[in-house]
């Protein structure tokens, strides 16, 4: 009986969610700010976040990432705002767009919007009086005659023919079929000369809750070509009795979001901080793609309780930003303890909860230990299916059948609706980015076990993790991931 009414309940939401008309998004209040800038906003409405999505003087291609792309987490002054400083706006200028908000756990969308720039206004929202601005300066006249051009000019070379790809890059047009698309070797010398990608600095937090904080400070390092990401304990960088004290990374540029507890924790009680540093990278603001194959070279972390992070990320989290509701892609998974470590994963994660977080995964068992080597690792993502590959040879592929959205209601996962206003991929059909990083434990990842100190439902998680250090943190003594290089090819 109980099971019944479980599925009548997710039914119903379901419907609820899916029911035409049922919110309407408040259209999107754009202006030209003089003499640069864009600002859109719209009214706070009870949302949990905001995303603007836009393209100037050029139609958007369905719900592309477009030229503007923002999602926004925390409203000011009653209102959810976009701002572009740097753009410069003229008088007859188009903007094509289309918004989303997350109201009450569920996504809904303006689509389809145009605007156009039909006056200024100043900072404060008052009208820019026209007769005000300045005409453009006209370019000084030159006495230099005109250079002579001859009677007849060759044509042009044609352009290469190529077959064209179903990969989508975000900011390019034209991608050819089977071209590589992204790579990266590590050849540099230093972490800011690596411009493909940007540090992670946050407290990482849901769904997951990794007992790590991320920071560069000794956990990222380039050598001989590779990328080495090192767990160091929070007490050996700053000092004894840390992980009872204050941490703001604000002053260290934090990634996550400014005066949340992304950015700063103040340890009470139970509630220590995360004890263990350690780093990430990603390509969120430099590379984004959908459909292709991507291949990481790299030796999986040694140690009780690591986990390695070769994944793709959702840029947009169209579908939510909880729980997986966005989804995730592992490119290869295996966890850092020997008795873990010969098991192999790879593919999508679309909820944070059993059965369905590892039900779409594939399992390789390896005749040593994952960690001992370097391998090859390959995801090939495909508008109909997901294939894996280790060493070049495939050990899965994630078909999605009637959708993803089908069989996630069939395994009672709430938020599975959300995908039903995608394809059959949903929700794998958005744009993607790169992410490398190390985590230490966390409530997931690890089931409860006779040998884990830790109960993944216990408040004291954390605080259990690190009052057993003197059993883990032997473990340790190989505990980098090392990455030889990431590339990514168009379908």
């Amino acid at each position: 009986m109980a099971s019944k009414l479980i599925c009548l309940f997710a039914l119903i939401a379901y419907c609820a969610a899916q029911r035409p008309g049922q919110y309407q998004v408040p259209p999107a209040k754009l202006e030209a700010i003089y003499p640069r800038g864009l600002r859109v906003s719209v009214p706070d409405d009870g949302f949990s976040l905001f995303a603007f999505h836009g393209k100037l003087n050029e139609e958007m291609e369905g719900l592309e990432a477009g030229q503007w792309a923002r999602d926004v987490v925390k409203p000011k002054d009653g209102r959810w705002w976009f701002r572009d400083r740097n753009v410069r706006l003229n008088l007859g200028d188009k903007v094509y767009f289309w918004t989303y908000v997350i109201k009450d756990g569920l996504g809904y969308r303006q689509d389809n919007g145009e605007w156009t720039v039909t006056e200024y206004v100043n900072e404060k929202g008052e009208r820019v009086d026209p007769a005000t601005i300045p005409e453009p300066q006209q370019p000084q006249q030159t006495t230099k005659p005109p250079p002579q051009t001859p009677s007849w000019t060759p044509a042009p070379p044609p352009p290469p023919k190529c077959d064209s790809s179903e990969t989508v890059v975000q900011g390019r047009n034209a991608i050819c079929k089977g071209a590589l698309i992204f790579s990266e070797e590590f050849d540099k010398s230093a972490l800011k000369e690596l411009n493909n990608w940007d540090v992670e600095v946050k407290f990482p937090e849901q769904p997951d809750y990794p007992f790590n904080v991320y920071m560069a400070d000794g956990t990222l390092k380039l050598e001989d070509g590779t990328l080495a990401i090192t767990p160091v304990l929070l007490e050996s960088h700053f000092h004894e009795g840390k992980i009872n004290d204050v941490l703001d990374l604000t002053v260290r540029q934090c990634t996550g979001t400014i005066d949340s507890t992304e950015c700063k924790r103040t340890a009470s009680g139970a509630q220590i901080l995360p004890p263990v540093m350690t780093g990430k990278i990603t390509t969120r603001n430099k590379f984004n793609f959908k459909f292709g194959r991507i291949e990481i070279r790299a030796r999986l972390p040694a140690g009780n309780w690591l986990i390695p992070e070769l994944n793709l990320e959702p840029h947009d989290n169209v579908y939510g930003f909880r729980r997986y509701e966005s989804g995730l892609m592992r490119v290869a998974f295996a966890r850092g303890n020997p008795s873990y470590a010969k098991k192999l994963f790879g593919g999508p994660v679309l909820s944070d909860s059993e059965p369905f977080r590892s039900l779409l995964m594939k399992e390789k068992i390896g005749i040593d230990n994952w960690n001992k080597d370097f391998h090859n690792y390959s995801l090939v993502w495909k508008p109909n299916a997901i294939d894996l590959f280790v060493d070049g040879d495939q050990y899965g592929s994630v078909v999605p059948g009637d959708g993803f959205a089908a069989s996630g209601r069939e395994n009672l996962v709430p938020h599975a609706g959300l995908w039903n206003k995608g394809t059959i991929m949903a929700p794998l059909d958005e744009l993607f980015y790169v992410s490398l990083g190390l985590r230490v434990g966390g409530v997931h990842d690890f089931p409860d076990s006779p040998d884990k100190p830790w109960k993944n439902r216990s408040s004291k998680a954390m605080l259990t993790f690190w009052e057993d250090r003197s059993n883990w943190q032997p473990t340790w003594y190989d505990a980098s991931m090392l990455v030889d290089y990431v590339k990514v090819y168009a379908l």
